[in-house]
């Protein structure tokens, strides 16, 4: 039932169209459709592809981006909903995300952001330029699972290992896991500063932050 407009909204995923997936999403709950299903059936899958295509070179960047900002809109019309309804979805885990301290590139985080959001990740995303201490501060106050930072230059990236200090500091390490990504990061880099882990997509870091939370036991 309803498979033809399940389908259609995957498609809006996959085609990147913000617009097309915001109505497709009104005219699921028009006809009935649970959000968690339109979310979890019809747009999931379509983000799951783009993903897979993309780590196959089949698909770049720019598709990854649309097919983000298409899923943005789409939760932006059934989260509401959802929230009525007293439904919720799984929670796989909870993260907090920056970027580090003297860097204001957001492209990259924001589509972490969006990614880890449709995956099931409740993400707390502090923004741009974000100080050390506030990573640590506010990944206490909520209970974070995982940390990412991301930095897009070499002069910054060296913020990465004080974020991790400072979580150190606080006391929330090693149960607080700590992910980095950005242009200049590698995985060796984030080995020396004693990260968890290292994203160099989007879709890696989905992959990475499903793993962490799964060692972990999960929520």
């Amino acid at each position: 039932m309803h498979e033809d407009l399940l389908e259609a909204m995957r498609q809006s995923i996959v085609d990147g169209d913000p617009d097309r997936a915001a109505e497709l999403a009104r005219r699921g709950l028009d006809l009935g459709i649970a959000p968690l299903d339109a979310i979890n059936r019809g747009y999931v899958p379509g983000l799951d592809h783009v993903g897979g295509q993309f780590g196959k070179g089949a698909m770049f960047l720019p598709d990854l981006v649309m097919a983000g900002e298409a899923m943005k809109a789409a939760t932006a019309v059934l989260e509401p909903e959802l929230q009525k309804g007293g439904a919720r979805r799984e929670i796989l885990g909870r993260v907090v995300l920056g970027t580090v301290q003297g860097d204001i590139h957001e492209i990259g985080k924001t589509l972490v952001s969006t990614m880890l959001s449709a995956s099931g990740f409740e993400v707390d995303d502090l923004g741009v330029d974000v100080p050390y201490e506030k990573f640590a501060l506010r990944a206490g106050e909520i209970g974070a699972d995982i940390v990412g930072v991301s930095a897009l230059l070499t002069t910054t990236m060296t913020g990465q290992r004080q974020v991790v200090e400072a979580l150190d500091r606080h006391g929330l390490r090693p149960r607080i896991k700590v992910i980095v990504g950005g242009a200049p990061v590698t995985r060796a880099w984030a080995e020396e500063i004693g990260a968890d882990g290292y994203g160099e997509d989007a879709v890696a870091a989905v992959t990475l932050a499903k793993a962490l939370v799964g060692s972990a036991g999960g929520r």
